[in-house]
């Protein structure tokens, strides 16, 4: 294993106090359990917002919090589900006394806990809600069972939901713009190599040489098929083609995601983005805004996910509001 690491067990707890050294608009929790990081300047009277869930996705989600976007993130083990214990951590550091809303990526631990955390601080009076984002087209959208996992497109949900709450609305104004960016949210995604989990020290799972992973988990989940990799082009048709049979783009103003899974050069991933980009414009769908880079990422997961958002103007209008994060710089 090669890593620059301390104590495998640790890397949760050093990453975060690096990031709030190196941030000083960032605070880390200093109770038992610090796996929390949140802001330092929150603005107050204001619902607040938080997220997390299994670390070594970053940026996500402790790199979105920040004004304008997230007031908590809280941050499990790697690739493993925080403990309502730290989840309600962060919903008391997030309240200001507007409710706080809770955005929970669609796994079953995720949803549990943090649905356990918001019924113990309702207990506490702190009003909370939550929305599950469920945007990985290659698993089923279903009622029965965890359904559709969440992934890259939760950075939207983030982003939108965090504007409107800054933007002084209700919890239930909040969430219900937050609920319309997973509504209207695509992602699929590609592996072209596994990674290593720290405490394991191993990689978690194998692909041949020549090969790759249509549809794979940012935790290693088995895709939906594996194939050659073939070139950018053929991915890139792959990923445009698998999304756009899931939802109705036509003639519609999108925001395009092209993320890495932490292990592909930008090059690679600027070269996709201009497949992408052929492809949708040839398609008549119009691209409104682009981001392409390293947003949700899998350690050091080689490959890509793709996400579009169909925008409206309310969702324009949240997604262009300044933002200031780590990961996120929006004036």
């Amino acid at each position: 294993m090669r890593k620059l690491i301390n104590n495998p067990n640790d890397v949760v707890t050093d990453m975060l106090s690096g990031m709030a050294q190196a941030h000083p608009d960032l605070l880390q929790w200093s109770g038992a359990d610090t796996e929390v990081i949140y802001r330092k300047n929150k603005k107050e009277s204001k619902v607040g917002l938080i997220s997390g869930g299994g670390s070594g996705h970053e940026p996500l989600h402790a790199g979105y919090v920040g004004e304008g976007m997230l007031d908590a993130a809280v941050c499990g083990n790697v690739f493993a589900s925080p403990s309502p214990d730290r989840i309600i951590e962060g919903l008391r550091l997030a309240n200001s006394g507007k409710g706080v809303l809770m955005v929970i990526k669609n796994y079953s631990g995720d949803v549990m806990n943090f649905q356990m955390a918001g019924e113990l601080a309702n207990d506490e009076g702190i009003q909370t809600d939550y929305v599950i984002v469920k945007d990985d087209v290659s698993t089923e959208d279903s009622n029965i069972g965890t359904g559709r996992r969440g992934i890259a497109g939760t950075m939207f949900v983030h982003k939108i939901a965090g504007a409107a709450a800054e933007a002084g609305k209700s919890l239930s104004e909040v969430k219900a713009v937050a609920q319309k960016t997973i509504d209207n949210v695509r992602t699929m995604g590609m592996s072209l190599s596994a990674c290593t989990i720290p405490a394991n020290g191993k990689p978690n799972f194998e692909i041949a040489d020549g090969m790759c992973e249509i549809g794979m988990g940012i935790h290693g989940e088995p895709g939906i098929e594996t194939r050659p990799i073939g070139s950018a082009k053929e991915i890139a048709s792959i990923l445009v083609d698998h999304i756009l049979a899931d939802m109705d783009y036509n003639n519609s103003e999108t925001a395009v995601l092209v993320n890495g899974l932490g292990g592909t050069p930008l090059m690679e991933l600027y070269i996709m983005y201009n497949e992408v980009a052929k492809l949708l414009n040839a398609k008549n769908i119009k691209i409104y805004k682009s981001f392409v880079g390293n947003y949700t990422t899998s350690l050091e997961m080689a490959g890509c996910s793709l996400s579009l958002l169909k925008l409206d103007d309310e969702l324009k209008k949240y997604l262009d509001a300044p933002a200031d994060t780590l990961a996120w710089k929006e004036k």
